[in-house]
């Protein structure tokens, strides 16, 4: 009877408080959910760290979950099972996710399934985690709100991170001229392998210079911004006539000066996936899942954890020395 009872429950990370890291508790004793209606139960491989998901823990991000939750988005693993009105996926299925009903930090996930798609047999699970969240907010802030055209030049602040390997990667299948900032020397390395034209690094007291040299003065059409709060006083100056900082990532309050937009008509835009429609998000599914056949949606995976060091990870993307390919959780 014992032996019954320990196959509904799984391992899985749930917090019951916003704060800190700590705040991250491994349960071994929580209920695997079953698929209802247009449910899809997946067996998690690997799932995405993003950290987006350290700032809905801490409490200071504008959408809160109910408490207690399991965090993550990004899962890649194998269906379990389905709901009565799911068709599209079976048992045994590799699949990823752009979202889950019942979060991705465990050892199962429950999720929507128009939010699950097939996984290529050219991609392993820890890429497969990989793709949510990083390849849609760079497809949002290059084509949807950057509205980016081949010829175009864009600068990709943090390149090496999740998010930044992937708009490497978006922008140079569509034709643009691709400059990327890492703070190592193997994130440049690795940045240049995934898209980027050239590489500078953002440790070095006059890369801004050089940026400003290598776009012969014109500037740069559209910057991704992962630091805003660091960055976008100087992002103004780069831009050229028209350009546009695209804000994927801020951690404070910036001083700016206004009439550095007015010089060049240019925008800061803010980009938030949570906000995309429905046709939009079908729109960002149909690219990658085309990108993923071409070839060219090829995700780099840095560091993994296991879920036991779930506070190790959440601590890690935030205050790391340097980013190198996208951190996952291995259940």
């Amino acid at each position: 009877i014992a032996m019954a009872a320990t196959r509904n429950v799984m391992r899985a990370v749930r917090v019951f408080e916003f704060g800190g890291p700590e705040v991250l508790k491994l349960q071994s004793d929580v209920v695997i959910p079953d698929p209802k209606g247009n449910q899809v139960l997946i067996r998690v491989q690997a799932c995405g760290v993003n950290p987006v998901e350290t700032y809905i823990r801490s409490g200071s991000y504008a959408r809160k979950p109910a408490l207690p939750y399991t965090p993550g988005s990004d899962v890649a693993g194998v269906v379990e099972g389905v709901g009565e009105h799911v068709t599209a996926f079976k048992k045994g299925d590799r699949v990823f996710t752009t979202g889950t009903v019942s979060g991705g930090y465990a050892e199962y996930a429950l999720a929507a399934a128009d939010s699950v798609f097939p996984l290529s047999d050219k991609l392993d699970f820890r890429q497969g985690a990989a793709i949510g969240i990083p390849y849609c907010t760079a497809y949002r802030a290059l084509l949807q709100k950057g509205r980016a055209k081949a010829g175009e030049s864009v600068l990709v602040h943090g390149a090496s991170g999740g998010v930044g390997i992937a708009a490497c990667q978006i922008a140079r299948a569509c034709g643009l001229k691709v400059l990327g900032t890492a703070g190592t020397e193997e994130g440049m390395n690795l940045i240049l392998r995934n898209g980027a034209h050239q590489a500078f690094n953002h440790r070095e007291a006059n890369y801004m210079d050089k940026i400003k040299e290598c776009t012969r003065t014109e500037g740069v059409d559209i910057i991704i911004e992962m630091l805003s709060n660091i960055n976008l006083a100087a992002d103004l100056q780069l831009l050229a006539r028209a350009g546009r900082v695209m804000v994927v990532g801020c951690r404070g309050p910036v001083e700016i000066n206004p009439r550095d937009t007015m010089s060049k008509e240019s925008s800061i835009i803010g980009v938030s996936l949570f906000l995309a429609t429905e046709e939009e998000r079908r729109e960002c599914a149909a690219a990658l899942l085309d990108g993923i056949a071409a070839g060219w949606l090829n995700p780099s995976v840095g560091s993994a954890y296991p879920l036991g060091r779930v506070a190790e990870a959440h601590r890690d993307i935030i205050n790391g020395s340097g980013a190198r390919g996208k951190m996952v959780l291995l259940p």
